[in-house]
């Protein structure tokens, strides 16, 4: 049986070993655009897609919300480019005291204690 489960499992190989995710984070700049709408433009290298530079950016606006005494965030939008091996994220986010309207809201301390985890940085 057991040479059977090792046969199958040298068919389903695809012969490609799984790369681990290694990141290199390069710096987060912000710009307060107005009032409480907030810009985040994150650098790094080695993403596996858009949503690790996505990642990135709400963990800045995490953090940024914290510094600035309010608990939420919402995301308005995020451009991400690639080129070169180096990924760019632009995001927009509001960030306010309360829960604000909206599908796409983060708690801010929820999402910063997560991102201290994962090892992603912040503001």
């Amino acid at each position: 049986m057991l040479a059977l489960t090792a046969g199958l499992a040298a068919c389903s190989d695809t012969g490609q070993a799984k790369q681990p995710f290694t990141p290199v984070y390069q710096g987060i700049k912000t710009k307060l655009l107005e009032g409480d709408l907030v810009q985040f433009d994150v650098e790094m290298r080695g993403a596996r897609s858009n949503a690790d530079v996505n990642d990135y950016a709400e963990c800045a606006a995490a953090q940024y919300a914290l510094i600035r005494g309010y608990g939420f965030a919402r995301h308005l939008r995020t451009n991400v480019y690639e080129e070169g091996g180096l990924w760019r994220g632009d995001a927009v986010y509001t960030i306010s005291p309360a829960l604000p309207r909206g599908l796409k809201t983060i708690d801010a301390e929820v999402v910063a204690l997560s991102c201290a985890e994962n090892g992603i940085p912040m503001v």
